[in-house]
């Protein structure tokens, strides 16, 4: 049975009265109000949510639970969220950058395999997995294959497309474009579908390029990005983010870097957002030959805000992750 929302508009003094009578710190007034207008309220509660007190209880069946409270833990104050803010919107813009980086390399590999065969390979049914190319026949709800639906997709990112070589091919080529140079438009996410789609040998060769082992993991791994990508583009709380769509981590010995990934006790299993830094600075290393971004990140990691509700384990970086060697030059 749903509720009706009967809370009334607060203005801003409202607002940080609220927070102080739920027991958050506010030494200057105006400094909170300034921050309000800055990021909003929900926003900046999103950002103390960790500084909630909490309790313990058993349910029905016994089994112990926890119970997020009202009040902030004693000792939260304004100036709490404001760092772990600043903390968070450095890690979006490195997220963003390792990314690009992968995204425009994975562009690159999928036109250079997939043209081998073809230059319009993305059109033929005959470069791709049945799973990718076959109808649902389901009289229920019958559907395009999973192919067509990329094309008319990707037809529209291209049609919407104001680049200059993109209006040579439709000028001089009937707007028919090689794979090659159709890849430059696709986002992370075409490329994430498509790769899902492609034969086995030519997707495990692209895997190889990265140091990947096995195509299905490759495709767990773009997909993670993709969200994570968006997920900083949109501007959201990232530090300490339970993963919707985390990558697989390999077993112990596929892959040496990342092999605590996977050790008995690793931080918040496969769900914490460091999973997807670990797997952004073990792509890169197939890309870049200096390693900056890992440089740059093990930077934000030291200057991490902690408190007496944060540490840097928060969002899943294990204990002594300085010494491991993914994060050694």
């Amino acid at each position: 049975m749903s509720l009706e929302y009967t809370k009334e508009w607060l203005p801003l003094e409202g607002q940080v009265d609220r927070l102080i009578a739920r027991g958050l710190e506010v030494e200057d007034h105006a400094r909170a109000i300034a921050t309000l207008e800055a990021i909003g309220y929900y926003r900046l509660t999103g950002y103390l949510y960790s500084f909630l007190e909490s309790e313990q209880y058993f349910d029905e069946e016994g089994r112990e639970c926890t119970r997020v409270l009202g009040r902030y833990r004693p000792g939260t104050a304004l100036h709490h969220a404001e760092a772990i803010i600043d903390f968070d919107r450095q890690l979006r813009l490195l997220v963003l950058e390792g990314v690009e980086r992968i995204e425009v390399a994975v562009r690159m590999r999928t036109g250079y395999i997939l043209g081998r065969s073809s230059a319009f390979a993305h059109e033929e049914i005959a470069c791709f997995d049945d799973s990718f190319t076959r109808p649902v026949t389901d009289s229920r709800e019958p559907r395009p294959s999973k192919h067509v639906q990329w094309l008319e997709r990707v037809k529209i990112r291209r049609d919407s497309s104001d680049e200059q070589f993109v209006a040579h091919f439709r000028d001089k080529y009937d707007d028919r474009m090689p794979v090659w140079a159709l890849t430059e438009l696709l986002e992370l996410g075409h490329l994430s579908t498509l790769y899902r789609g492609m034969l086995q040998k030519d997707a495990e060769e692209l895997a190889a390029e990265f140091g990947v082992p096995r195509k299905k993991m490759m495709t767990s791994w773009l997909a993670s990005l993709n969200y994570v990508r968006n997920v900083a583009a949109h501007h959201a709380r990232l530090f300490n983010r339970k993963l919707q769509h985390a990558p697989s981590r390999p077993t112990t010995g596929t892959i040496q870097e990342l092999n605590h990934l996977s050790a008995p006790g690793a931080p918040k299993a496969d769900f914490g957002t460091y999973n997807a830094l670990a797997i952004i600075a073990y792509l890169l290393k197939s890309i870049d030959l200096e390693p900056s971004w890992a440089r740059n990140l093990t930077d934000l990691f030291r200057a991490f805000p902690k408190s007496h509700a944060l540490t840097l384990q928060s969002m899943g970086v294990p204990e002594g992750w300085e010494v491991l060697e993914l994060w050694r030059d």
